[in-house]
């Protein structure tokens, strides 16, 4: 399905955190949405699924506006993976097995079981489908966290922050993960991310917030570094090693205590 936003405005008690943002996505693709502490990153996916309502504006999947959607509904369309979440004492395959919750109505049925099984295979977890989820390193907690939206069969998945307080090597899992399964499944994701190069590394466009409203949008490719320094307020060049587009903090660009 494809998704459009358009004009979503959100204020917490008056206070402006969106202001207008627009834009579309069409299945197979990344988005990654980029901004400084407190731009709006988080609040702008949770007004796409509902958790929060914008005060203006619409959110369409094929032109079916979700503001019109049965909560249950929406969990079949989104997939969300949060920020934070708490320490849990199911198991792998249970934590998992609730992302199956808007297509459950008094038992788990077959299907349910084996879309579960399919998701633990695609992530690695099976060797773990019986450990509880609290006993887990924080890679691993992530992916069930992921694999749990993935159960949801979504057309989009919406992924706060989700390479956050993990090592170089379960960020690049995580989103290779996110990569595959965008692309196997021909679905679409939404991902904040405070990392750039983490960004061009694997998204396909590039969503930057700024005061509100969207600063920049466009094919990662197309990203400057006048964009960068305007949203970040930080001087970068942009290279490239070994065939990946890297941005680089030029000295300078903060100052330096003592100055």
């Amino acid at each position: 399905m494809n998704l459009k936003v358009a004009g979503i405005k959100f204020s917490y008690n008056h206070t402006p955190i969106l202001d207008g943002v627009s834009f579309s996505l069409r299945p197979g693709k990344i988005l990654g949405v980029l901004g400084v502490n407190g731009a709006g990153k988080s609040t702008l996916l949770k007004c796409l699924n509902r958790i929060l309502r914008p005060s203006a504006g619409a959110v369409l999947l094929d032109e079916d506006d979700i503001q019109k959607m049965r909560r249950s509904e929406i969990a079949r369309h989104f997939g969300y993976v949060p920020q934070k979440y708490g320490e849990e004492s199911l198991t792998v395959f249970d934590a998992v097995l609730l992302g199956r919750k808007p297509y459950i109505k008094w038992a788990a049925s077959r299907r349910d079981l084996l879309v579960v099984e399919d998701v633990l295979k695609r992530l690695q977890l099976e060797r773990l489908a019986q450990r509880p989820v609290n006993h887990l390193s924080g890679g691993e907690h992530q992916k069930v966290i992921i694999g749990r939206a993935l159960a949801q069969e979504p057309e989009v998945l919406l992924l706060d922050e989700p390479t956050s307080n993990l090592d170089l090597k379960n960020q690049l899992r995580v989103m290779n993960i996110i990569t595959n399964a965008v692309h196997d499944f021909s679905i679409s994701a939404i991902v904040s991310l405070h990392d750039i190069n983490l960004a061009l590394r694997f998204v396909d466009h590039f969503l930057m917030l700024k005061g509100g409203v969207v600063h920049f949008l466009s094919p990662k490719d197309m990203v400057t570094s006048a964009a960068i320094e305007e949203v970040y307020g930080v001087k970068v060049i942009i290279g490239h090693v070994d065939g990946h587009k890297v941005i680089i903090p030029v000295d300078g660009g903060l100052e330096r205590s003592g100055r």
